[in-house]
């Protein structure tokens, strides 16, 4: 060999590793301990929505008809009591993430993301070599199957083989067709993930949701989970095989959310029409209510501001908001 080949040999591999430096250094690196910030739909993440509330879902009429037939009873039931625990559940639920890289102990390249939610569910893994995702007829775990690469400093990723469960904590559905894309962006000592969640059974269009973390060197969140483990509540749903239900029509909920805030019901329900700023035509003289009824108080105890503007909370000395139903306070209201 020349002088002249090797050194052209020497150069290619110079500039590939140059490349493949400055590819690597483009990504962030999302190792550590994640606290939620719970400022990002409060309600959402911390009591819960109202019974019938899907404001920003686009429901077709199947999607519609499943969410309004749930009734929280079912949870009662064997083997529907782990049903909140898929992958999408992380930017649903209040908890805080612990996230860490598995590398290759020859290459040292990222073969996988791990994440733990730290609640009873399953670990998320992406992975990140390549590798297919396997057949449709596949076994469908709780954590389904995720594969990612990296665009920029933005790891990107879709997860398949997703248990039917839901997509809101009232019953609102999601199906085993659904696929959910995923982005994660890191600014600092900021993590926001955004969610695309894909349904062809019950949404007409994808249903997009984000949600930002904090990182804290000292936050105390496990790489293990403890697993979601159904147990029998009530017998007599398995002695008659009885499934809670509410009938077509039968819904008592159905108006609450109309009838508190003057949102129009088809809103309420899902309309896909209301995702888009155009809606606004229908609500022309829409009159907002006068006073707070329920959840008035905001997310007071975690920093954040007490009541909406123009409304105050009103305790009656022990702490709980007076005019927020029973059972209906997550949270201790401000003592204004």
């Amino acid at each position: 060999m020349t002088q002249s080949v090797a050194g052209r040999i020497l150069a290619s591999v110079a500039i590939l590793l140059w490349v493949m430096a400055g590819s690597a250094s483009a990504q962030a690196d999302l190792n550590g301990g994640w606290q939620a910030l719970e400022h990002e739909d409060w309600i959402e993440r911390g009591p819960g929505p109202d019974p019938v509330d899907y404001l920003g879902l686009a429901f077709n009429d199947a999607g519609r008809a499943k969410a309004l037939s749930y009734t929280w009873a079912e949870l009662s039931m064997l083997e529907r009591q782990c049903l909140y625990y898929t992958p999408q559940y992380v930017v649903f639920g209040p908890q805080g993430l612990r996230i860490w890289s598995e590398s290759d102990p020859i290459r040292g390249t990222v073969v996988a993301w791990k994440i733990s939610a730290a609640v009873d569910r399953d670990i998320i893994t992406i992975w990140m070599d390549g590798r297919p995702h396997p057949s449709e007829n596949a076994f469908y775990p709780f954590s389904g199957f995720t594969t990612g690469t990296w665009e920029g400093d933005v790891l990107t990723a879709r997860t398949t083989h997703v248990k039917a469960g839901y997509i809101r904590r009232n019953g609102a559905p999601s199906s085993d067709r659904a696929t959910v894309d995923w982005r994660f962006f890191r600014h600092d000592d900021l993590l926001t993930i955004m969610v695309s969640i894909n349904d062809p059974l019950y949404l007409t269009e994808p249903h997009v949701v984000t949600r930002t973390w904090q990182l804290d060197p000292k936050a105390v969140l496990a790489t293990t989970s403890s697993p979601c483990v159904p147990v029998t509540e009530v017998d007599r749903l398995e002695a008659f095989g009885l499934v809670p239900h509410h009938l077509p029509g039968k819904n008592p909920d159905v108006n609450e959310l109309t009838q508190r805030y003057n949102i129009p019901l088809e809103a309420v329900l899902g309309a896909p029409e209301s995702l888009y700023p155009e809606y606004r035509k229908k609500m022309v003289g829409y009159k907002p209510p006068d006073k707070c009824t329920k959840y008035c108080c905001g997310w007071t105890a975690l920093g954040g501001p007490g009541s909406a503007p123009g409304l105050s909370c009103i305790t009656d000395g022990t702490g709980r908001n007076t005019v927020n139903p029973p059972g209906n306070n997550f949270l201790p209201p401000s003592p204004r």
